[in-house]
Parts: C-alpha cells; sequence; structure tokens
C-alpha cells in the first residue's frame, strides 16, 4: 500500500492551530486578515451562519478611486479606516482576531490598534 504523503508547511500548521480555537458569532464575528508582498486583505466573518459580514483590501480601493500612499503599514490602517466603515454600518462593537499564520506585529499589529482606537473591541 502507498502511503499518502501530507506536506503541509508550518505556516499551515500555525494557521490551523490558532482558527481551531477561534470562531466567530453573530455578536462577535471573526476577523481574518491575509498579508501578501503588495496587498492586505481583511474579512469580517460569521461563523456560525457562514457570511462575511464586511470585506476590505487595497485592490477595491484602488477601484474605488480612494488612491492608497505611503507605506503598507500606512495602507493597512486606511483599509481598516474603510472596514471600521461597513462595521459601524452593520452595528458590530467587537471582533475575535484572528492572526492566522502571522506574527502579531507589523501591518497586523496596526490594524488591531486602530480597531481598538475607533472603539472596537478586539
Amino acid at each position: 500500500m502507498p502511503k499518502i504523503n501530507q506536506n503541509v508547511t508550518l505556516a499551515e500548521k500555525r494557521k490551523r492551530r490558532v482558527r481551531g480555537k477561534i470562531s466567530g458569532t453573530a455578536e462577535r464575528p471573526r476577523l481574518t486578515i491575509f498579508r501578501s508582498n503588495k496587498n492586505t486583505y481583511l474579512q469580517v466573518i460569521d461563523d456560525q451562519a457562514g457570511v462575511t459580514l464586511a470585506a476590505s483590501n487595497n485592490l477595491s480601493m484602488n477601484k474605488a478611486g480612494k488612491k492608497l500612499t505611503g507605506t503598507k503599514l500606512e495602507q493597512a490602517t486606511q483599509i481598516t479606516s474603510d472596514l471600521l466603515k461597513q462595521l459601524k454600518s452593520k452595528k458590530v462593537n467587537a471582533l475575535r482576531f484572528d492572526r492566522g499564520s502571522y506574527r502579531y506585529h507589523g501591518r497586523l499589529k496596526a490594524v488591531a490598534e486602530t480597531l481598538r482606537e475607533a472603539g472596537i473591541e478586539v
């Protein structure tokens, strides 16, 4: 019998470990972050209903005519402010922060601090 080779990277293991402990609800949805080399993607997800409540990223803001400027860290705060507008319209006041496989520093830290300054419980 041939063995199945399951190649799981360390980043995938970290992501599974973090996400196994976090679940979003209607009262407190999950904020997940994906970083690429150029862009930052934010999504607010209600895992019980399986629905994305709000989303924001560099590409959608540039298409909407809002030109992002500055470093990637500054762009992440601008994306977060766009996400905040969507959250306020849906009356979301608390989030579960899903860092995925990333360390809590840089863009992730900037996103969390911007949300806290706006009054969202993270």
